[in-house]
């Protein structure tokens, strides 16, 4: 059994939680649209309006501070043990996440992971948003020097000593005692493209076949028997 689309073999493209919402293949990679590839609320009760525009940057602040329904949704350590190796076990905050950088560290972390002294980091502001809410364009702003960097892989780079789970966050800039704090609310673990592995395996635990997942997470997609 082979998962075509459209004639050929499906691109079967695959992260660790979508965080909700899948991410299309040409906000990843290069601009090309793949049929199979498309945006999928994960969800038993997908419900598609305004807003779950994630594009839009007041619906993707409002979805990454939510806790919508979603397969991959979940804290279920006995379905998370299927998927995850078992360092990755240790937390459980990948449907939703948050990290704290002082202005210090963040202007100290981004000059070493991308080479460019940006001086002080004043401000972090995403341009550019695709479907799971993920940053493909992000400006940062320094006191020395100001650049738009991007996609989400380079954004991750960026902004971690190893890499943010995904891409998908909001920026809450504090100001505390003169110095400011840039708090990261997140959401979903890798690209968001495709098979999303913890809600297939929650799909699975739930009763779901093998071919209503794929055909779920790989849209205008079908199975064929070639021999």
């Amino acid at each position: 059994e082979v998962l075509m689309s459209e004639g050929v073999i499906c691109d079967a493209r695959y992260s660790k939680c979508c965080g909700g919402v899948t991410e299309l293949f040409e906000n990843v990679w290069e601009p090309v649209s793949h049929p199979c590839l498309q945006k999928v609320i994960d969800s038993p009760h997908p419900s598609a309006g305004p807003d779950t525009d994630l594009t839009n940057e007041d619906n993707a602040v409002r979805w990454i501070d939510g806790n919508p329904e979603a397969f991959c949704n979940t804290a279920d350590t006995r379905v998370l043990s299927q998927v995850l190796n078992n360092y990755d076990q240790e937390t459980n905050d990948f449907f939703r996440w948050k990290v704290v950088y002082s202005q210090n560290e963040i202007s100290k972390l981004v000059k070493e992971k991308t080479g460019i002294d940006f001086g002080t980091i004043t401000a972090l502001e995403p341009l550019t948003r695709g479907t799971s809410g993920r940053i493909v364009r992000l400006k940062i702003t320094g006191d020395r020097k100001t650049l738009i960097i991007g996609k989400e892989l380079e954004i991750r780079k960026a902004l971690s000593k190893s890499h943010l789970y995904s891409s998908a966050f909001h920026v809450e800039t504090r100001d505390e005692g003169g110095e400011k704090t840039f708090v990261l609310h997140g959401a979903g673990w890798g690209h968001g493209v495709g098979f999303c592995q913890i809600g297939a395996a929650v799909m699975g635990e739930s009763g779901y076949p093998y071919d209503e997942i794929l055909s779920h997470y790989f849209v205008n997609s079908k199975l064929q028997k070639l021999y």
